[in-house]
């Protein structure tokens, strides 16, 4: 007789069935005693389960078969991973004894970690497993009691959350004594936590608050350019608190790569704000991207998906680093290839990054001497290359703030009512983009720009003259027409207007030229 039942695998962010098939002959093969052999293209932490499944089963008080045990990982040619296959290998194997009965496991999806006292621990990515099982038309799911409520965040599929093998086994005997896990997810949306930072708390940089009004009204990429201590880093993390609420979809997105990774809080539920990350800029290129030796994980990229990727101190990053960032910029997906195949990864992220203007921080600033050089100077900013540099829609200076405005009281308008501002931008946006796949301003792309960013006469003759005046490439000529059409849904118009396309323009600094400064002066 074979016991089956059903687990998964997670490569990359996608989902693949396993079925696990078990065996058992009647006697050992030789004198010392029943062999238990796992085939499936296992790796070593599932190649260990066989002493953690037999000291659990032990422990709980059930029964082992006595003969040879035989398991198999079908399909044969995946590669698994990981230990969330001990409890339902352990589950096939008690009922070769009468431990269960012989329907209890159909239509069911089982993972867990098993400890050696018959503990169920938890595992990584039961949320995408719980969608895959609604996908193959399961009823139910047996997952760690840990994991129980992230997984119940799929409507439609019975969730069981057990602590110990012996709990699992009683569920399985008698389903009907047991409840499922109930979570309201929309329960959850109506009690989200909003970010507590608030922008009333930034003295002045008036600029630099409209440049971010306007790169979350249309989903664009900033860079801040300033010296040391002028407020990049304290604007940068209050732009959660004025992004739009996830929409439901997005947070099942967002949960989904949180669980994968196994960054979701021990109390499960989803990711209900748009995710910031600010990776330190020692961070390797498998880090920002995503990596690992067989099987990648989420890098910081697809953890930024939906929300905010935060890069300080921009020059001072790797170069090969930066410069891998151009691909998933333009198509909002990464792919990683390894020995076991290529893996996709969504980042569709909002970039936000700040540098210094020179190695010391104080080329242009008032009151304070520079001392580096033109070419030291130079050499910093050709750090950030050109194309990556074209993929950043807006560039702000935030210079030092005068003493009546530090001594000043804080005032201003609040996070609460810039993020009004940018709610009405992005319903205008909504509208103008139903039905197609596009996303926000910072998407519009080929004939989509002609059709959408339309220019009133005296706009485009600007536009001409900014052209030759500043030699920009065609993928800076493109984000100024989109910066230009958040400016125009920002101020309620139709049409492109002038001083919209001057104020998009006004946001590309260093397209231009670096002006020599004598740093002694």
């Amino acid at each position: 007789m074979i016991n089956r039942t059903l687990s998964g695998t997670i490569q990359g962010v996608t989902v693949y069935t396993v079925e696990i098939e078990t065996n058992c002959s009647d006697k050992p093969a030789d004198m010392n005693g029943p062999v238990f052999h796992v085939i499936g293209l296992p790796d070593a932490a599932i190649r260990e389960s066989k002493e953690r499944i037999r000291s659990a089963v032990w422990a709980s008080g059930l029964q082992m078969p006595r003969g040879n045990v035989m398991v198999n990982l079908a399909p044969a040619s995946m590669r698994k991973s990981g230990a969330l296959y001990d409890l339902p290998i352990a589950l096939c194997l008690v009922a070769f004894k009468g431990g269960l009965p012989g329907r209890a496991l159909e239509d069911t999806l089982v993972v867990g970690e098993l400890g050696l006292n018959g503990e169920v621990r938890g595992v990584a990515g039961a949320l995408p497993l719980a969608m895959h099982a609604k996908e193959l038309g399961l009823k139910r799911m047996i997952v760690p009691a840990e994991n129980a409520r992230e997984a119940a965040a799929v409507e439609g599929l019975a969730v069981y959350g057990v602590e110990t093998l012996s709990e699992a086994v009683r569920l399985c005997c008698h389903p009907e004594q047991v409840a499922p896990t109930r979570v309201d997810v929309r329960k959850l949306f109506e009690q989200a936590q909003r970010s507590t930072l608030d922008f009333v708390d930034v003295k002045g940089q008036e600029s630099a608050k409209r440049a971010l009004v306007i790169a979350a009204a249309g989903n664009h990429n900033l860079l801040m350019v300033g010296s040391p201590g002028v407020g990049k880093s304290l604007i940068a993390n209050r732009i959660p608190g004025i992004l739009p609420p996830l929409a439901l979809a997005e947070a099942m997105e967002v949960t989904r790569i949180y669980s994968i990774a196994g960054l979701l809080p021990k109390d499960g539920g989803l990711m209900v704000e748009r995710p910031f990350r600010s990776p330190h800029h020692t961070v390797s290129d498998a880090g920002l991207l995503g990596g690992g030796q067989n099987i990648p994980r989420p890098g910081e990229i697809t953890l930024a998906h939906r929300g905010v990727l935060f890069l300080d101190e921009l020059p001072e990053f790797r170069r090969n680093v930066l410069e891998a960032l151009r691909q998933p910029l333009e198509n909002g997906v990464v792919t990683v290839a390894r020995s076991a195949g290529a893996f996709e990864f969504p980042c569709r992220f909002m970039l936000v990054a700040a540098m210094n203007p020179c190695p010391c921080g104080y080329y242009g600033a008032p009151g304070k001497r520079c001392r580096c050089s033109s070419i030291q100077v130079q050499n910093y900013r050709s750090r950030i290359s050109g194309p990556l540099l074209d993929r950043l829609d807006l560039h702000v200076e935030v210079p030092p703030l005068p003493k009546e405005t530090l001594t000043a009281k804080r005032s201003g308008p609040s996070s609460a009512e810039l993020r009004e501002q940018i709610l009405a931008a992005r319903a205008i946006q909504k509208r103008r983009f139903q039905g197609m796949a596009i996303w926000s301003n910072a998407d519009i792309a080929g004939t989509a720009l002609d059709r959408f960013c339309t220019l009133t006469d005296s706009a485009r003759k600007f536009l001409d003259m900014a052209l030759n005046a500043k030699h920009l490439s065609a993928r800076s000529y493109d984000r100024i027409l989109r910066v230009a059409r958040t400016c125009a849904d920002l101020n309620g118009h139709g049409e492109i207007t002038e001083a919209e396309v001057a104020e998009a323009c006004q946001y590309r600094v260093l397209d231009q030229e670096l002006r020599p400064q004598d740093p002694w002066g």
